[in-house]
């Protein structure tokens, strides 16, 4: 599986087309979403359903009790991360992000995140080197290339 992750992540930066690189971002994506447990996928089914219903507190215990069976499962810390986000715990998530690209150093999507706490308290520089960063990787995301634009005006013409 992981040489096809790899291969994966190679069609992603090299992809012509918008489509072309969100169908093998939903790949990677559906990959990420499995633990190997599926006691940990059930409750990561569960949490996900909770945030739908704007449920936060029962997300991040679902979340918690996850990441204590499965603590090598990246997906579980960048839901968590996106939990307490939603939550208004900046400091908490920007730690769980840290932990997600510990394990999965890849992910675009917690890179994302990160740059949008960054721009959130003002580190517009901090920011646009975490959505460049997810851009190294996923060249045709789409979200961060207009983060990257409403950014790029703000910080490039400013003095270091």
């Amino acid at each position: 599986p992981a040489a096809t992750l790899e291969r994966l992540f190679e069609r992603l930066h090299d992809a012509k087309t918008q489509e072309e690189a969100e169908g093998v971002a939903r790949l990677i994506q559906r990959r990420w979403a499995r633990s190997g447990s599926d006691t940990a996928d059930l409750l990561m089914t569960r949490a996900q359903k909770a945030l739908q219903d704007k449920q936060t507190e029962i997300a991040i215990e679902l979340l918690d009790r996850i990441i204590s069976l499965q603590p090598d499962w990246a997906e579980a810390w960048n839901q968590r991360a996106n939990a307490l986000y939603i939550a208004g715990d900046s400091i908490r998530s920007m730690l769980d992000i840290g932990e997600t690209l510990k394990r999965e150093p890849r992910h675009y999507g917690a890179m994302m995140g990160l740059g949008l706490i960054l721009r959130q308290q003002g580190d517009d520089k901090g920011a646009m080197i975490a959505f460049r960063k997810a851009l190294t990787i996923y060249p045709e995301f789409d979200a961060v290339k207009k983060a990257v634009d409403s950014l790029k005006s703000e910080v490039d013409g400013r003095d270091a």
